[in-house]
């Protein structure tokens, strides 16, 4: 898992070395000092030395600046390493993302997804930066403190070990402690995430429906669940300080006790025993030991916090597209003709039920095709699987002639358009929202897209005309102007294969009509598959598919059906009975 992560350093690995060194020469000037202090007291003050004054203090001057720099360096390569780790983090998350199947995207939720990308990734940055500078510290302060600690006095030195596996041991009972409680917080954040993002997306649906104290509740109640589990943990954690208070004091306590009679037996002579100067000493190298300590346990309250953040980004990372290229892939599509071989489909392999049900059919390159059926039929699992995006559980899926899975994903793609039921735009003009089907396309043929799409009319009507913004979503055009500049979006890809997914529902029946005529007139070699709920939008179409229960349980033209299919006439007459004929 780490090693997988440790990836994502990579052009900034120098700064990830640099760091560590650096630090080791800061933390060696800090103990350095203390001792230069005892021999400028003993041999200098106390012995009215002044060369010994003069050199030691030229020695103090140049450990404090050299220290100094180092500190800066490291800090300034940390936070170089540390932040271009989290940009190659997020970037190969998101590139992942980017090569998923909707299969792969069904086992996470959006709000997760961005919660790994922001707050995780954020988390683990300063995990990252807290590893590679103050890990070193306190570890190189501990080795070199107590080396020269043991240099200046054995005896006194045997405090330190005396103390050191107290807090050990409470490292170890505290830290387990509060995994569980970060896992169940980090799940507690997707959810808020979820909550924020479900109530800014249908902010209109909750004030039309004056729903804002109750989406006011769900939001408070989340919100003190991860208060309650955060504040939880970090009591747990707090009790870590006055463990580390505690023998703090202790040490000082009891190197002052012995220190003091030692000095006192050795007549303060440097050749007879410990002294003043180094007795001060030894009290700067207990706190420097015990104030490592401390923050190695502040670096592991952060570690402890960074491994759930470590877990749900190597999730990501590690998650391998169902839906990839084959080796020496198809380039070419040769035409839009459609073959379902005895075709069945699950959206998971331990589904119990087939969305899709031994689906066998020709469809010819350049017909027009109809899909009816009532809700829940699978209509959009048919199409879906057209440009792979889903693979099929069983039988074999054909276009121009070749199975879909030996094409390139990328080629494949790019001949079949497909406007979703769910149109999308994006923040943007029009004319950047169109050229997402083809980024080359030129003014003329973006308004020759939109003119059989029935959209160059309003568009024009607008001030900006083609340059107008479309905020995001395209919350400020309506319905059926969305769908319509979705199909011109889809027009430009100039396609084999184009499949309209219900995507007419909010355009009125003339501007339906006039837009298949235009179809039929302007890309006659383009097989077209229309999903309605309207027989007036398909009864013109070459072959129409009546789906029910993931099954085709007819298919042929309009009279053919109106003479065998009981489903396709009950829907005719009750929409004729409506109005729609």
């Amino acid at each position: 898992m780490i090693r997988r992560l440790a990836r994502c350093i990579r052009e900034y690995k120098w700064a990830a070395l640099l760091s560590p060194l650096c630090m080791v020469g800061e933390v060696a000037m800090e103990v350095t000092i203390p001792l230069v202090m005892a021999d400028l007291y003993d041999y200098g003050v106390c012995l009215q030395d002044m060369n010994v004054v003069i050199t030691r203090s030229a020695l103090l001057v140049f450990c404090a600046i050299a220290s100094l720099l180092f500190g800066v360096a490291s800090a300034n390569f940390a936070a170089k390493a540390a932040t271009g780790f989290a940009k190659n983090l997020r970037h190969d998350m998101f590139y992942r993302v980017q090569k998923f199947s909707f299969s792969n995207i069904d086992k996470f939720s959006s709000s997760s997804i961005v919660t790994r990308l922001t707050s995780d990734v954020a988390q683990l940055q300063m995990a990252f930066q807290m590893m590679i500078r103050m890990t070193i510290r306190c570890t190189m302060m501990l080795i070199l403190a107590l080396i020269m600690a043991l240099r200046l006095s054995v005896q006194l030195s045997t405090v330190y070990l005396q103390v050191m596996p107290v807090l050990i041991v409470a490292l170890v009972c505290l830290v387990p402690m509060v995994f569980k409680i970060f896992d169940r917080s980090f799940k507690k954040l997707d959810r808020l995430n979820n909550v924020v993002q479900e109530n800014v997306h249908g902010i209109r649906v909750v004030k039309s429906f004056v729903r804002e104290e109750r989406e006011n509740e769900k939001f408070t109640d989340i919100s003190g669940d991860l208060a309650k589990n955060f504040s939880k943990a970090e009591k747990i954690l707090s009790l870590n300080s006055p463990i580390m208070m505690g023998c703090v004091y202790a040490c000082m306590l009891a190197i002052s006790w012995l220190g003091a009679q030692m000095v006192i037996a050795s007549g303060n002579d440097p050749l007879k025993g410990l002294t003043t100067g180094q007795l001060s000493s030894m009290f700067t190298y207990t706190t420097q030991i015990l104030m490592g300590l401390m923050n190695m346990s502040m670096v592991f309250v952060m570690m402890t916090m960074a491994r759930t953040p470590l877990r749900r980004c190597y999730e990501l990372l590690s998650e391998e597209p169902d839906l990839t290229s084959p080796e020496n892939a198809i380039k070419e599509v040769a035409d839009g003709s459609i073959d379902f071989e005895n075709v069945s489909f699950r959206y998971s392999a331990t589904a119990k039920h087939r969305a899709l049900k031994e689906v066998s059919l020709h469809i010819p390159s350049g017909a027009t095709v109809g899909i009816l059926g009532s809700t829940g039929s699978s209509k959009s699992t048919l199409v879906q699987l057209i440009p792979r995006l889903y693979d099929v559980s069983e039988g074999t899926l054909k276009v121009g002639g070749v199975d879909v899975k030996d094409y390139d994903l990328e080629v494949l793609r790019d001949n079949v358009a497909m406007v979703l039921q769910k149109n999308v735009l994006f923040s943007g003009t029009i004319k950047e929202n169109l050229r997402w089907g083809n980024p080359d396309a030129t003014d003329e043929e973006l308004i020759e897209a939109c003119r059989l799409a029935c959209a160059d009319n309003f568009i024009q009507s607008f001030p900006d005309k083609y340059d107008t913004y479309i905020e995001q979503g395209g919350t400020n055009v309506s319905g059926g102007q969305k769908q319509r500049l979705c199909i011109a979006r889809a027009l430009l890809k100039k396609p084999k294969i184009l499949i309209l997914d219900d995507s007419t529902s909010a355009v009125d029946t003339r501007t339906d009509a006039v837009i298949r005529q235009a179809f039929a007139e302007k890309i006659p070699g383009t097989t077209k598959l229309i999903i309605a709920q309207r027989v007036a939008s398909v009864q013109d179409a070459d072959m129409i598919l009546v789906l029910d229960n993931g099954q085709v349980v007819a298919q042929g033209n309009h009279d053919e059906l109106m003479n065998t299919c009981s489903i396709y006439q009950e829907v005719f007459f009750s929409q004729k009975k409506g109005g729609d004929e």
